[in-house]
């Protein structure tokens, strides 16, 4: 199983030189990647952790690539409808390219009314609104030439890179069904053992009716804290289950030690 851990982009703690600092941290303690969050629009009374402050996770991943080296650097997760799908495309490509092919993609078709309400989007077309992206996505990288059409124009898709892998995240059929036809595996929100099970096992089903091989599973987890047997214990499990990539997170922290003290139990849990 792979292991990530989130950064706080959102609040105090996304200030810029701790931001690095928890990236390089990550990267010297050996995770394979750091993650961050999604939010445009925050309203007043729903501020609370945040205040409001969320940086642009791809904007924030570029930033942090040119500080790190090796480590892979996530979206958990961009909401898609949020954004025009050209532009989208070429922010991913543009990260991608920049920061030697280590981006991850997570996506999601959001869920916050006030902030689709903000955007001017409305939340009944994130499904569809999502779906496009996704499928530009697919076309745009590795496209012949570099030639993609969109709405009857040809243009030119540079920098063209390998396109990260693209999880998607969602409940349900539709969730299930959008990972097999547009991303390399799925990504829930922490659930119980059971339902996770059932997930996966319908997310196989779609891969292989599909004629695709076996899918990736990513999802947010915390390890418990001092007790890296059980850490190590409930990495196993969940690889059992099927999942792939761990993505570990602590709740809050305002400054370095704070979150070297989550990364200190995934890293234990880890070599146990």
């Amino acid at each position: 199983m792979q292991l990530g851990i989130a950064l706080r982009s959102m609040g105090p703690s996304s200030r810029p030189d701790l931001l690095l600092a928890c990236a390089r941290a990550a990267e010297a303690a050996g995770l394979d990647d750091v993650w961050v969050q999604d939010h445009v629009a925050i309203p007043p009374d729903d501020a609370e952790g945040s205040n409001g402050r969320y940086l642009d996770p791809l904007t924030a991943l570029a930033w942090l690539a040119g500080g790190t080296q090796r480590i892979g650097l996530g979206t958990g997760v961009l909401i898609l409808p949020y954004r025009p799908a050209l532009p989208t495309a070429k922010a991913v490509a543009t990260v991608q390219e920049l920061s030697g092919g280590r981006l991850k993609l997570g996506v999601g078709i959001g869920w916050m009314k006030p902030e689709f309400r903000a955007l001017g989007v409305p939340r009944s077309e994130r499904g569809r609104r999502s779906d496009a992206v996704l499928d530009l996505l697919q076309r745009s990288f590795g496209a012949a030439d570099d030639v993609v059409v969109e709405h009857d124009q040809p243009f030119l898709f540079r920098p063209n890179p390998a396109r990260p892998p693209i999880y998607v995240g969602g409940d349900g059929p539709a969730a299930w069904d959008r990972a097999a036809r547009f991303g390399d595996g799925w990504f829930p929100m922490p659930r119980d053992r059971t339902t996770l099970a059932e997930g996966i096992a319908e997310l196989r089903s779609r891969f292989a009716d599909a004629g695709r091989g076996e899918p990736e599973v990513v999802t947010f987890g915390a390890l418990p804290a001092g007790d890296a047997k059980g850490g190590r214990a409930q990495l196993d499990e969940l690889a059992g289950l099927g999942v792939t990539r761990l993505v570990a997170g602590g709740g809050r922290y305002e400054d370095l030690a704070g979150f070297e003290r989550t990364l200190e139990t995934v890293v234990t849990a880890r070599d146990v």
